[in-house]
């Protein structure tokens, strides 16, 4: 079963792989270009630029702000790279195996949770997107 639908199985969770890298690119991008992740206000990055977190004083809330949003879109990226190779390279690898489909399942369903309950619409549609075509591929695949 897992042969006879490959190519479909393949190209739908390629496809969630795919909306999820494009969405850590744009976060990376955002996070060092223009002000789309700028508070509205300037004073308030002015004050992020002038306190550290409680855990230490060796960064400010702005230098840990711009990592954290840096490694969120790279973390992102990384999904998707490899949930887009490995089915449409190594198809019949991926799918003969149950950890690495639903640790990709679990995540997408973490970044669902996330992005409606503390995100906006754009990244949440986008993401749920993605969790469908990557369900509908899984279940092409197994079903």
């Amino acid at each position: 079963m897992i042969l006879a639908t490959a190519s479909l199985a393949s190209r739908l969770v390629a496809a969630g792989g795919v909306i999820i890298f494009l969405l850590g690119l744009v976060h990376l991008v955002y996070t060092f270009r223009g002000p789309k992740l700028h508070p509205r206000e300037a004073e308030l990055e002015d004050r992020m630029k002038a306190v550290s977190p409680v855990m230490s004083h060796q960064t400010t809330m702005w230098k840990a702000w711009t990592g954290l949003n840096a490694s969120h879109g790279m973390g992102a990226m990384l999904f998707g790279l490899i949930y887009s190779y490995l089915p449409m390279h190594h198809g019949a690898f991926f799918f003969g195996l149950w950890f690495l489909p639903l640790l990709g399942a679990v995540f997408l369903a973490g970044y669902v949770f996330l992005a409606r309950r503390y995100w906006f619409s754009v990244p949440y549609r986008c993401i749920l997107l993605a969790a469908v075509l990557y369900a509908a591929g899984l279940i092409a695949a197994w079903g």
